[in-house]
């Protein structure tokens, strides 16, 4: 009897309704119903349809809703039911190989995953002091990461770029290759041509099948896009939580900043920097945090791609994502022109890990390499214009020797796989040579 009298003291008895007042563009604006910020509330627009919208805001008297799809049909009057529920994703082992939307539903013309069980898509903050030092490498299979730029299992890094400079394809080379036992994608405002390209070319059918891959296009409401990003980090808190690796991919961090930003500012936020609503800089963290290892022996490892606006890595979203999250790597436009792929400029990017993760010999390596990259870049100029004799200074001199057999060794197409300790060997080897 006990489980009856729970379900009847937890039965809502009573019917929580609101009329629509007014509608502007994707914000509508309601006489209720008695309903708590983040709760879900549903719009008869036609019989037998309901249009499923989130409360964003509240105001005396009025409530703030956005729709999670078209609002076209919603009209003055219309009523507005509190569902009771907080937004929620179900979660299992059967999302495995799929490709689902922010709800969950199948878009790869499967059958809808069975069984799963309801996650909140907001966990509570982990306690810090509960998090176990990251100390196992992680393995990309990238040589520029993975020798000069080590990751961590559930560190947290972001790929910083401009539109065209190759971070879907970084992402799917790292999503074939890196040594984890799930990954989760996240697709949030990518073109629909992209998408199927993505899992097809990029991720390709070996990849698919450890991952999860969850898609909002660019032309789904803000608030789907922002769902996404939550419901991506629900699910791979889930397989961390059984024990398991996950390597969450989020394309891209900007996107969902800037979600968080339309929504802010329909629910009456002040604009700041760059029209960015003061939420975004507290959303963003929020989100990061809650990757990472914990004591349950699972860790998930965060990829955060962030689209520069007009390559400038200083632009507000970028500045708050390098300061939260534990390394940055940087594409830059000018190694794409030059065709050098993946375009990743090493002297912009760090690991804040790299020491805990290497050894003493492997930082000496690391130093050292940097350090002929750097010279070379620091006198470029000079070598460009034939100002420099050689033999002038022998750090230049030795640059200049070894830069084109470094520039090689960090290319790296698509294709081809590399170990680590392979890559370590053969940049020790050129290194070798410039020490000697």
């Amino acid at each position: 009897m006990q489980a009856y009298l729970d379900a009847v003291r937890s039965a809502e008895l009573t019917r929580r309704s609101g009329k629509v007042l007014a509608v502007a563009g994707h914000s509508i604006e309601a006489s209720g119903p008695d309903a708590a910020l983040g709760e879900l509330c549903e719009l008869a627009v036609a019989p037998g349809t309901r249009l499923l919208a989130e409360v964003v805001g509240l105001r005396p008297g009025r409530v703030l809703l956005m729709p999670y799809g078209d609002p076209r049909g919603v009209a003055a009057g219309m009523d507005v039911v509190a569902s009771g529920s907080p937004p929620g994703i179900g979660v299992g082992a059967a999302l495995l190989g799929r490709v689902i939307d922010p709800f969950g539903v199948p878009l790869d013309g499967g059958a809808p995953p069975q069984p799963l069980t309801t996650r909140s898509l907001y966990a509570p903050p982990i306690n810090p002091l509960t998090r176990p030092p990251i100390d196992r490498l992680l393995e990309t299979g990238v040589r520029a990461i993975d020798s000069l730029l080590p990751l961590g299992c559930g560190q947290r890094v972001g790929i910083f770029a401009g539109s065209g400079v190759g971070k879907s394809t970084l992402l799917g080379m790292l999503a074939q290759r890196v040594n984890t036992d799930v990954n989760v994608i996240a697709l949030i405002g990518e073109r629909g041509r992209e998408v199927r390209e993505f899992v097809e070319s990029q991720l390709g059918e070996e990849g698919l099948r450890r991952s999860v891959v969850l898609v909002a296009t660019s032309d789904q409401p803000a608030l789907v896009r922002l769902r996404a990003a939550h419901a991506a980090t629900a699910i791979a808190e889930y397989f961390r939580d059984e024990g398991k690796q996950v390597l969450l991919m989020m394309d891209s961090l900007t996107r969902f900043a800037m979600a968080r930003r339309e929504i802010g500012l329909a629910a009456g936020e002040p604009p700041t920097a760059r029209g960015y609503t003061p939420s975004v800089f507290t959303d963003i963290p929020a989100l990061c945090e809650r990757c990472g290892a914990t004591d349950s022996g699972g860790a998930i490892s965060a990829l955060y791609t962030v689209l520069v606006e007009g390559d400038d890595f200083n632009e507000p979203v970028s500045d708050i994502v390098r300061a939260t999250l534990d390394g940055h790597i940087m594409l830059t436009r000018e190694l794409a022109h030059e065709g050098h792929f993946p375009a990743i400029d090493v002297l912009q990017s760090a690991s804040r890990l790299a020491s805990a993760l290497t050894d003493a010999g492997e930082r000496a390596t690391m130093a050292t390499a940097v350090e002929l990259l750097a010279t070379y870049e620091r006198n470029r100029q000079m070598l460009d214009m034939g100002a420099y004799r050689a033999g002038s200074n022998p750090a230049i001199d030795k640059a200049v020797e070894l830069f084109p057999a470094l520039r090689a060794f960090l290319r790296q197409p698509v294709e081809q796989l590399a170990q680590r300790t392979a890559s370590m060997a053969q940049l020790r080897q050129l290194v070798g040579t410039a020490a000697a």
